[in-house]
């Protein structure tokens, strides 16, 4: 089996990033969107790279062919997503990539006024994912390395999102996720 390289992250961002997922904006300005406002934060570089990556997993779907079938269902793109670019990157990439689904349950579970931030695929989404967290769940989760991170990297992503803005495109992220190679 051929070992992942950097460019291969690329190429997939390349080859998919026009495509939509549930949202009206393509994948690829989402994650350009979702770094730009991380990198604007002054996040460390693990987490501006996490925030650029977080949503692979759709990709991954779509090069696996079974993105655009039904999305009735969890794909649990998050996991999908985080395993595929474990072999490059460390947890502190990973992780937040890893919890940003839970972290969106954990966010409507401890303040009900954030379901009005989320667009209209977030919440389709979240009940697919298991809606709000019960209470032992909060706890798990809270538990995890990284939660903070994955709860901030959940913001950035739900805010980017906007059809007009034009940010630095995915290819100035690579020296940054170079720097961050295992």
């Amino acid at each position: 089996m051929k070992e992942l390289t950097l460019d291969d992250v690329f190429a997939l961002y390349e080859q998919y990033g026009t495509h939509h997922y549930d949202e009206d904006l393509m994948q690829l300005s989402h994650a350009e969107q979702t770094g730009a406002l991380a990198r604007s934060a002054g996040a460390s570089d693990a987490l501006v790279a996490a925030a650029l990556l977080h949503d692979v997993g759709h990709l991954l779907e779509l090069a696996e062919g079974d993105g655009l079938s039904d999305r009735t269902t969890d794909r649990r793109h998050e996991a999908r997503g985080s395993a595929w670019l474990a072999t490059l990157f460390p947890p502190t990439v990973t992780a937040p990539i890893a919890l940003h689904v839970r972290a969106k349950r954990y966010r409507v579970t401890v303040d009900p006024a954030y379901r009005a931030v989320l667009s209209p695929g977030s919440v389709a989404s979240l009940e697919q994912q298991g809606g709000a967290l019960a209470p032992e769940e909060v706890a798990a989760f809270e538990a995890n390395p990284g939660w903070e991170d994955a709860v901030t990297l959940r913001g950035w992503d739900d805010h980017a999102k906007d059809l007009t803005l034009t940010v630095m495109p995915f290819a100035s992220y690579r020296p940054l996720l170079e720097s961050l190679l295992r």
